[in-house]
């Protein structure tokens, strides 16, 4: 494949200087709707760059965190309006780097600018609590503080909203960030360094590292003055992190996969059902940990659902995301893509009824599209209704029962988001109850979390940590007690 060479070539971000690094390698990035596009490209990190990073971090991180929160916040305001600011850029950059439409791209841009002010405002905010000595002479009390150095490591599917909701609380709570963020979208977040630089950050602060996980990643997470980790990620990808970092004392949380179900009970309002199993399952070409996945429907209501399902399904527009009124653009890489078709004939294969979809569109070029896909007869223990595929693809379930409905939803190894749609309160409480995911909706898709709340999952898909909100703290910081006595 050939791509464009006239682009331009993107730098490590390292001690509040863009450099080329060790190597001078240079990887491109391109257009999954056009591959022969070239987007940019960028320079490839060594060890010796991490290393080089994470000292400057470390170096940084005594006066960083001797800055009252109220200054650390001032910091990130400014990071938040040099985004705003090129917000524009930003959202395409990502739509043309990893296939999301233009207003998915813009919303999820203006997220992070929302975010950064968010915890900008926890900069002033009670980090203790007074607690009541039983000698009364003495003041004790507890504080937070900061654990130093701390590693993100960042996924290809939301390119400026997920590494913001990492290194917006590592920095306002006092610690210094290395980043190391997805090959697939290293332009699109080497955009938001950009802010982070515009913004005036100290030398050392934020530092940015791209490259491959195998040399990058691992060095991060073996390296001794890296105090914490944070990754989202495959399953795999997690585990090696998890190792890593519990061999050597260091704090991680990870948050991974998910295989999400939506609940259609027999007395859902059967078009909000519909609206919100799309919207869930194939939004950002189903590229979601929180995508919708599975959709188990009461066997009252399972026709007349389906044939609203794919009515609607019908309706939508597969193409390059920038292009006004595309619904759904293309899988993030040719490899994203062979992993979606392979799943899709995994389902053919073990007697999945394919309903729609399930091929790559017609006159689309060479891009790496896929159409809407929905399979019925799905039995739970078929791998399209365990393995996340993280692609559009739907797998229709049907029920006799709610009991029967909770079982299948909690029948995968994955805890992540589930919804139900039902009119019946006692139904949606059972619901709650019931269901074994960190993220629970009634009436509302399975994608999606609000940025003040707190977001993880259960069993396989997280570290039982939660990010986002003021629970981001208990990550990123340690709780130590004070006592005092005159």
């Amino acid at each position: 494949m050939t791509v464009e060479t006239t682009v331009k070539t993107y730098d490590n971000y390292i001690n509040g200087t863009w450099t080329s690094g060790e190597t001078n390698q240079v990887e491109n990035s391109y257009n999954p709707a056009n591959p022969s596009e070239g987007i940019g490209a960028y320079h490839l990190s060594s060890e010796q760059d991490v290393n080089s990073a994470v000292e400057a971090a470390k170096a940084a991180s005594k006066a960083w965190r001797k800055l009252a929160g109220a200054q650390r916040g001032d910091y990130l305001y400014q990071v938040a309006n040099a985004i705003e600011k090129n917000l524009d850029d930003i959202a395409e950059t990502m739509t043309r780097e990893m296939g999301k439409t233009l207003p998915e791209s813009k919303g999820e841009t203006a997220r992070g600018v929302a975010i950064l002010r968010y915890f900008a405002g926890e900069g002033m905010r009670s980090v203790g609590d007074v607690i009541p000595s039983t000698d009364q002479e003495a003041l004790m009390y507890t504080t937070r503080v900061p654990l130093g150095v701390v590693g993100v490591i960042t996924p290809w599917n939301f390119p400026v909203a997920i590494p913001i909701w990492k290194m917006a609380p590592a920095l306002i709570y006092g610690n210094t960030v290395v980043i190391k963020p997805a090959q697939e979208t290293a332009v699109t977040t080497t955009k938001i360094i950009e802010c982070f630089n515009e913004a005036g950050l100290p030398n050392g602060v934020v530092n940015l590292v791209n490259g491959k996980g195998s040399v990058v990643g691992q060095r991060l997470i073996d390296h001794p003055d890296v105090k914490g980790l944070t990754f989202t990620g495959s399953n795999n990808t997690g585990q090696r992190v998890a190792e890593g970092a519990l061999a050597r004392g260091a704090k991680y949380q990870l948050e991974m996969g998910g295989k999400n179900p939506v609940i259609v009970a027999d007395d859902a309002n059967l078009d909000l059902a519909v609206e919100g199993t799309i919207s869930g399952g194939l939004r950002s070409t189903g590229q979601k940990c929180t995508a919708t996945s599975r959709v188990i429907v009461l066997a009252e209501v399972y026709e007349q659902f389906k044939e609203k399902l794919i009515n609607e399904i019908e309706k939508l527009s597969v193409g390059d995301g920038l292009t006004e009124g595309t619904w759904m653009g293309p899988c993030v890489s040719e490899s994203q893509l062979k992993t979606v078709l392979s799943y899709i004939e995994k389902g053919k294969e073990e007697g999945a009824t394919l309903l729609y979809g399930g091929k790559r569109p017609e006159g689309l070029g060479n891009g790496y599209f896929v159409e809407p896909t929905v399979f019925e007869k799905v039995d739970s223990k078929m791998a399209i209704g365990q393995e996340e595929i993280f692609g559009p693809v739907l797998a229709l379930i049907k029920a006799e029962t709610l009991e029967e409905a909770f079982e299948l939803a909690n029948d995968v190894k994955f805890g992540l988001s589930a919804s139900i749609y039902t009119t019946n309160i006692g139904n949606m409480m059972d619901f709650i109850e019931e269901i074994d995911a960190g993220l629970v909706r009634v009436n509302a898709e399975t994608a999606g979390v609000e940025l003040q709340a707190p977001f993880g999952g259960m069993k396989a898909s997280s570290s039982h940590s939660r990010e986002q909100g003021q629970a981001a703290k208990e990550f990123f910081t340690t709780l130590k007690t004070v006592f005092v006595k005159s």
